[in-house]
């Protein structure tokens, strides 16, 4: 089977916290009308399965793709039960629910999924007050975030932090969050959607009845991690010339990178991992052995591991962002230091040990 740049199709969620922002402020076409929280654009989840969009695979599931040629599609050394990665956008016009994922030990051991959910927000937009909710303050006991959870008051025992365009918080699974209002976020995650959250209404914004929203709190506390305090973050840059390439996040789930591009540039790792791109400016063009791909505005495509290199050229502004699964070391640690990062800047990035030299 022969391998090209991917594109994908992407489904929809209309959560109560969006509104129109992905159409209004991305250019993103082919979205219904009305509430729009989150398109995922990367994805190999249950109800949320993509299939390839263009040439000869078109209509072919990610799944089948992963199943057939897990090595040529995402690494040569890569097997798993689904693409280990899913990417959204996603409008929080209105504040998020405060809310937990499963890390993967309470993944496996409680619910039987072979992973949980760290993940990552790339802030793309962000009206000025915005911040971020995450992680609870040291000293509490469970009687405490109860109570704060059944006053709303979030503040009294959680962090908040401000955000703009540009930063990015790597959020462990097992971390009590929320972002919003007036945010656009671009979401990196394991494949995954196991969530707990302490709110008195759903995700649509249906109220829960009394009963019901203690024992999400209850189940949320069971879940909790109080032993990870993420921060925003602005990235570490890596200059190529005349191109900018920013390291959002790292850890041993993904990476994350936001590029600026006024020339070309080559990407590929070889058969050692594929990356997905997600294009928020002008279109560009991804030239490759055998071909060519016209990624627009808005749309997201992924390159897969046995494609090789592929040549990115901006047809204008160059706007990016290219996740991957790195190794950690190779992919993050020696290019940062060649480039003078200390190793805590590094290792604040996420999930990079700071011992690494």
């Amino acid at each position: 089977m022969e391998l090209y740049p991917l594109k994908l199709s992407f489904h929809v969620r209309t959560y109560s916290f969006g509104e129109r922002l992905i159409a209004d402020r991305l250019g993103k076409t082919g979205l219904p009308q009305g509430t729009v929280a989150e398109s995922w654009e990367v994805s190999d989840y249950r109800d949320a399965i993509a299939t390839v969009r263009n040439g000869p695979l078109a209509g072919t599931s990610l799944r089948d793709l992963v199943e057939r040629q897990p090595g040529a599609l995402v690494g040569e050394r890569w097997r798993g039960p689904h693409f280990p990665l899913l990417e959204k956008l996603l409008d929080a016009s209105h504040m998020l629910p405060v809310h937990l994922h499963a890390d993967d030990a309470t993944a496996r051991d409680k619910y039987g999924e072979p992973n949980g959910k760290t993940e990552a927000w790339h802030v793309l937009w962000a009206a000025p007050g915005a911040s971020v909710l995450v992680g609870v303050r040291p000293g509490l006991s469970d009687e405490d975030l109860t109570a704060a959870f059944l006053e709303q008051d979030f503040d009294r025992v959680m962090y908040r932090y401000p955000v703009r365009a540009g930063d990015t918080v790597y959020v462990p699974g097992g971390v009590l969050h929320a972002f919003g209002p007036d945010t656009l976020i671009f979401e990196l995650q394991q494949t995954s959607d196991l969530g707990q959250s302490v709110m008195p209404h759903d995700l649509y914004g249906n109220e829960l009845d009394g009963d019901a929203w203690r024992r999400n709190i209850r189940e949320t506390l069971d879940e909790l991690r109080r032993d990870r305090y993420p921060r925003p973050n602005p990235g570490l840059l890596l200059e190529e010339g005349a191109n900018r390439r920013t390291m959002g996040c790292a850890g041993p789930h993904f990476a994350l990178e936001r590029w600026a591009l006024s020339e070309p540039h080559r990407v590929g790792a070889g058969p050692r991992r594929c990356t997905t791109l997600t294009n928020l400016g002008d279109a560009v063009s991804l030239r490759y052995d055998g071909g060519s791909e016209r990624l627009e505005r808005a749309e997201s495509c992924l390159l897969p591991a046995a494609l090789g290199t592929v040549r990115v050229e901006p047809e204008g502004d160059g706007d990016l962002v290219a996740c991957y699964l790195p190794d950690l070391q190779r992919d993050v640690v020696a290019p940062l230091r060649e480039r003078g990062h200390a190793p805590d800047a590094i290792a604040a990035l996420g999930a990079v040990p700071v011992g690494w030299r």
